[in-house]
């Protein structure tokens, strides 16, 4: 059974983001992840004698139980949140993240086990730093095209052209199947977080890209795996790991690894060249790339702000100040 050493409380939670709040088997992941970070962390605090010589990764989460989870306090909350900034050196998102995952589990148990209060109800989640998203410029986008070779050129060439012209996430684009593809490729029903739906239109380069890969798609494709689009040389569905390695191989092979570029950046390279380049309205934009909230999306108009202030810092009169002249009255 999956996430089997989990207790049966949190075993509970998982089940409900997953069938009831239809949470991607990505998400549950996540969150069982993190829950099992903070009980292993938690344990190795409450009974010190017991783990003595253990590292937390060494801990079994199947050692936490129901009533190790109804105990929980603000404090032990604060401190894992301490330990996992100065011993795991967690970035404010990371550790935002970790505290939401515990604020969701006591959510639900509060609404449902009879716990009184949920003790992340009042901590203050850590402040994200308010960064612009790292891209490619066009020229380095025609670049990394540009410098795509064999072996597996038609299938990296279309995979590299779905997220610089669509916005895909890494997930969105592994998770591709035929039977998602219009007929007269006029677009791709994309399944998104949350197992949202969502049709993405394909352009002339993704239309052009896919067909020549399909011409040349591996045959004989394993049954589980006979609908999918992107396939490895083992004929099996490409999955995440597989795709990010191969766009990563690329990058370097075009000379843009110093950059530090990752797949997720090519899909804010997508927004950030439909926006500048293509004039795409915000409020369209968002849907193109599966946003919830507007204000998602709305970093990449900071984007065009950016390129409007270094615009107005590099005008060659910028450096042009004011001569400071004595007034006559101060001698």
């Amino acid at each position: 059974m999956l996430y089997s050493d989990a207790p049966q409380l949190v075993l509970n939670f998982l089940s409900y983001k997953g069938s009831i709040q239809g949470r991607s088997n990505l998400t549950v992941f996540q969150y069982y992840h993190d829950i099992k970070h903070f009980f292993r962390y938690l344990l190795k605090n409450k009974y010190p004698e017991k783990y003595e010589g253990k590292t937390i990764g060494e801990i079994e989460f199947s050692d936490c139980t129901d009533e190790d989870v109804r105990e929980v306090t603000n404090k032990d909350i604060y401190n894992f949140l301490l330990y996992t900034k100065n011993e795991l050196d967690n970035k404010e998102a990371a550790r935002a993240r970790k505290l939401c995952t515990i604020r969701n589990l006591y959510k639900f148990l509060k609404n449902n086990y009879e716990i009184k209060e949920n003790p992340a109800d009042k901590i203050e989640s850590p402040k994200k730093k308010k960064s612009l998203p790292k891209y490619l410029t066009l020229e380095e986008s025609k670049q990394l095209l540009a410098a795509i070779k064999p072996p597996n050129y038609e299938r990296d060439f279309a995979i590299i052209t779905l997220f610089l012209n669509c916005g895909l996430r890494v997930s969105e684009l592994a998770g591709i199947s035929f039977s998602d593809i219009d007929t007269d490729f006029t677009g791709i029903k994309i399944t998104g977080k949350g197992s949202k739906e969502r049709f993405v239109y394909l352009n002339d380069a993704c239309r052009e890209a896919i067909k020549s890969y399909i011409s040349v798609r591996p045959k004989n494709i394993k049954n589980k795996d006979s609908d999918a689009l992107f396939v490895s040389r083992n004929r099996n569905r490409l999955n995440v790991k597989t795709i990010q390695w191969l766009v990563y191989k690329r990058l370097k092979e075009a000379g843009l690894e110093n950059r530090r570029m990752s797949v997720h950046k090519l899909r804010h390279t997508a927004a950030t060249l439909m926006y500048r380049h293509g004039h795409t309205d915000v409020r369209v934009l968002k849907d193109i790339l599966g946003h919830e909230d507007l204000s998602t999306t709305q970093i990449y108009t900071h984007v065009s702000d950016e390129q409007l202030q270094k615009a107005a810092d590099q005008n060659p009169l910028a450096s042009i100040k004011p001569n400071k002249f004595k007034n006559d009255n101060d001698k």
